[in-house]
């Protein structure tokens, strides 16, 4: 069963579905205890693995016991009134399977871009171990760097998060330069792959199943991700399994 993790907050809380019922508003059934406060919703699969997490949904919409809808907007349910009193509320919106994939690529995307802009931990020569982030402008820099190597110079200038600048010998800055080029490319393909997914699915169902992470169909699996999946599989000495190790 899926798990909730709301803000901050350390507990988790079990739920039997969770998905978007309008463009601003997001249908959450609770199998047990319910939050008091409400925030930025993190997703874990049965397995205890984080999914994504879904930001701005922060107002009660609607409360309906084990059923809480939340919008992202500030809106609030409010039955209307007709001489007869309180009419029957319509029916929730049903998103299309286009809607939701649409959806589902945008998910996907923020997830992949996070974890590029998160970076890279790097061994370098003297045994120590640096972080460098990857936003774009990291990446234009770092990259920027492999003419400072290919033109020969023996200390280039760069900095690790957090870090003053110093100078790297060129075997380190070219470590650096490849495992930040294996990261962004790795991700990329990665990606593409899941979109691949996500156009093939036929149902609504299968497309609330897909999450960044999950390993993708063989059938939408690129010969370059492939390739990957063989490099990671032999740095984890066979473990057909392991994860991402960037």
């Amino acid at each position: 069963m899926e798990k909730i993790r709301i803000g901050t907050d350390e507990q988790l809380y079990e739920i039997k579905s969770i998905r978007p019922v309008s463009a601003n508003v997001m249908q959450i059934v609770f199998s047990g205890a319910i939050p008091t406060v409400w925030g930025d919703i993190t997703i874990y699969t049965e397995d205890g693995t984080e999914a994504t997490t879904l930001t701005g949904y922060k107002t009660v919409y609607r409360d309906e016991g084990q059923t809480v809808y939340l919008s992202n907007d500030g809106s609030v349910y409010t039955a209307p009134e007709t001489p007869d009193g309180p009419v029957e509320p319509p029916e929730p919106y049903v998103p299309t399977l286009e809607e939701l994939q649409a959806g589902k690529r945008r998910e996907v995307a923020g997830e992949c871009e996070r974890i590029i802009y998160a970076g890279i931990n790097v061994a370098l020569a003297d045994g120590s171990v640096e972080h460098y982030a990857l936003t774009i402008e990291d990446q234009l820099n770092l990259f920027g760097k492999q003419i400072q190597v290919s033109a020969g110079q023996a200390q280039i200038e760069y900095h690790a998060d957090g870090q003053p600048c110093r100078y790297y010998s060129a075997a380190d800055m070219q470590t650096i330069i490849q495992a930040a080029m294996w990261h962004v490319s790795y991700h990329t393909t990665y990606c593409n792959a899941i979109n691949m997914w996500i156009a093939g699915c036929q149902t609504a169902d299968e497309v609330r199943e897909i999450f960044y992470g999950a390993d993708v169909p063989v059938e939408y699996q690129s010969d370059v991700l492939k390739a990957y999946l063989t490099e990671i599989t032999a740095l984890a000495g066979g473990d057909s399994d392991v994860a991402d190790p960037a």
